[in-house]
């Protein structure tokens, strides 16, 4: 029986209340004592998000339902807020990564150089309440308005170090690219409220045979924050730019509120044409190949991790339109099975995203450095640091024992049942499987290119070599989200039970319990501790053979050389050239070579750049056209007022006019 969700709800609020109370108080102190700025914004975001997280993991294990609304005087608009088991999910998430990002940030910044922790603690409050708001609104004008403060606030997170030239272009494209994409929502708002007059999603009505245009419009919206391939183009200039520890969160967290969005309007709509469940699988296959394609070409270890964002969010998107494929085909099980696996691989990637980016952060802290080429032999260096990312690296790959595998063996067993069906519905299990054995396998690539060449060898810097571990603040956050990535790994079972209620809202009225064997066998949690007590074992077996010997330590196996340099070592380049030059066509990379000359050259030099495509051959010509036509249009800035007064008296008449003949 679903609980009331009236004391959980409260506790949000106040949440809320606490984040936007602190980042306002932490902007005014900002002005005269940075320790004080930096304790409030901390403080407020901690609280906030330890109460935000046991109201969302309480609401998700008592199934609590129920809606609070306050009075707001804004036409069409209500402060409708609800909780229900999709929204305490996506909150969990929310929360626990933003708390943990907070204290990453405690340390990363310091010292602030002469910036004002008070914005940036008015900004990251702001987009974690923000956040949770677009996940509780229940009011179509509450939700633009929350998805319109969060567009904002992470806006000027991108771009808080404005000094940067990189960031502020950064900072401008997202701009554009979150304000294109609202653009689609509110037409779908508008639509979706026309029938009813009123744009309180209980009272939704979708016009007739306009279900599959609806869903196509919102698709782009929330697939421009989410990240979906064309319409990623953001978020590679974006996450680069951004501080880590908003990095974080905004892979982690806010690309979600996009999968959110998706979610919430198939629960608000209800059924849509088959059409559309084939094209969320497409859409989610094209963007897991091409995003860890494009990730295996990057030389900047965040830009690197930002397409294995691009990566990721295809993996959720092929387990949304497996679901969708499962209830259009009336297939109970693989639609659980597709649900399930694509929200747990949202709570994953959260986990391990989050996890390498702080990773990332932290190497970068260290450094001063994200290029991959200029890194090397950091393990020996930051050793916490190496294992935590190490963790991510295994859990983003999809390996046992770590969380990453659960998710994709669900969608992989979702799959493989679809097989069996016959007609179109096999074709949709044949294209996930093969997408994800290519994700699998160029992602292990990858990451074997990152962490080796960024942690193992000898270092390729002064930089590197001069690198230390990071303080305790910016480590302990790591080391909790790897723990997590390896419980969840182990306990998959009891996490994909827990996700019944939210999986019965997508999938209609089937719990894991009810759905066959094959689902996620229970005996897999066995495997999975049985793998980790043999690693420890071997570990333990290791240390007892080298005990009373002489261990010492030595260079990297130097390949015969007597004077082995770090210039002789693998690049990343050349690390993953064998896959790149198979993909040379779909990356079209820039090289740029200078081949030794002569009997004894004197220098050489190779230096490639894959450029994103749909950036360099859609985006990019588009805007350039774009301009050049609202160039004729220069006229109308006259510059004096009266001018400009007279252009919104014409538009008032013109709409007035309007609105009488209609």
């Amino acid at each position: 029986m679903p609980a009331d969700a009236s004391i959980h709800l409260f506790l949000l609020l106040w949440a809320l209340g606490v984040l936007l109370i602190s980042g306002v108080a932490s902007a005014l102190a900002g002005r005269w004592s940075e320790r004080t700025s930096v304790v409030l914004g901390i403080a407020g975001a901690g609280m906030a998000c330890l109460a935000g997280l046991a109201a969302a993991v309480a609401g998700l294990t008592a199934r609590a339902t129920g809606t609070i609304m306050l009075p707001w005087r804004i036409p069409y608009g209500a402060f409708s807020l609800g909780l229900d088991s999709l929204s305490a999910f996506f909150l969990i998430p929310l929360f626990l990564l933003s708390g943990l990002a907070a204290v990453f940030a405690s340390g990363y910044f310091r010292p602030w150089n002469e910036r004002n922790p008070g914005r940036f603690w008015l900004f990251y409050n702001l987009l974690v309440a923000s956040m949770a708001l677009v996940v509780l609104a229940r009011n179509g004008v509450l939700f633009l308005v929350a998805w319109e403060a969060m567009s904002l606030a992470s806006f000027f997170l991108v771009t808080f170090d404005d000094r940067a030239a990189d960031a502020r272009e950064a900072g401008w494209i997202y701009l554009v690219a979150t304000h294109v994409g609202t653009a689609f929502l509110i037409a779908v708002f508008i639509l979706l409220g026309r029938e009813s007059g009123s744009q309180e999603f209980s009272a939704y009505a979708v016009p007739a045979g306009s279900a599959g245009a609806l869903f196509l419009l919102g698709l782009l919206g929330f697939g421009t924050k989410a990240g979906l391939f064309p319409l990623h183009v953001w978020l590679p200039e974006a996450h680069p730019a951004a501080p880590s520890p908003v990095s974080a969160v905004m892979s982690g967290v806010m690309i979600k509120t996009g999968i959110y969005g998706i979610v919430r309007m198939l629960a608000v709509m209800g059924a849509v044409p088959g059409w559309c469940a084939w094209l969320v699988l497409a859409i989610g296959a094209v963007s897991g190949v091409l995003g860890v394609l494009f990730a295996l070409a990057q030389h900047d270890l965040k830009r690197l991790l930002a397409y294995h964002s691009v990566e990721n969010v295809g993996i959720i998107t092929l387990g949304l339109g497996l679901g969708m494929l499962g209830v259009h085909y009336g297939i109970p099980a693989v639609a659980a099975l597709g649900f399930a696996g694509g929200l747990l691989h949202v709570l994953n990637h959260a986990l391990f995203k989050g996890l390498l980016f702080l990773g990332a952060g932290a190497v970068a802290h260290a450094t001063g450095t994200r290029d991959i080429e200029r890194l090397g032999g950091l393990l020996k260096r930051m050793p916490w640091t190496g294992a935590a990312f190490l963790a991510g690296a295994v859990a983003i790959c999809g390996l046992p024992p770590f969380n990453g595998f659960a998710s994709e063996f669900l969608i992989y067993v979702g799959a493989f049942r679809t097989l069996l069906a016959n007609g179109g519905l096999a074709l949709g299990g044949l294209v996930a499987v093969v997408a994800l054995a290519l994700i699998g396998g160029l992602a292990a690539a990858c990451f074997a290119k990152a962490f080796g060449i960024v942690f193992q060898g000898e270092p390729r810097s002064p930089a590197a070599a001069a690198a230390h571990e990071v303080p305790r603040s910016l480590v302990a956050p790591m080391l909790v989200l790897a723990a997590l990535c390896l419980a969840i790994g182990l306990g998959a079972g009891a996490v994909v039970r827990a996700l019944d209620p939210a999986v019965a809202q997508l999938a209609g009225p089937i719990v894991m319990s009810d759905a066959p064997r094959g689902i996620f066998p229970i005996a897999l949690g066995t495997v999975l501790a049985l793998l980790v007590a043999l690693t420890l074992a071997l570990a333990w077996i290791r240390r007892r053979l080298l005990a009373g010997r002489s261990v010492r330590a030595a260079v990297t196996w130097d390949c015969g050389y007597a004077a082995p340099t770090a210039s002789m070592q693998y690049t990343a380049t050349g690390f993953a050239q064998p896959l790149t030059n198979g993909a040379w066509a779909i990356l079209q990379p820039h090289v740029e070579a200078r081949l030794p000359q002569g009997v004894f050259p004197v220098s050489a030099s190779f230096e490639s750049h894959a450029p994103d495509v749909a950036r360099a051959n859609l985006y990019d010509p588009l805007f350039r056209r774009l301009a050049v036509g609202l160039g004729w249009f220069r006229w109308l800035q006259q510059g004096q007022v009266h001018w400009y007064v007279l252009y919104i008296v014409v538009v008032l008449m013109v709409l007035l006019a309007w609105a009488l003949v209609s």
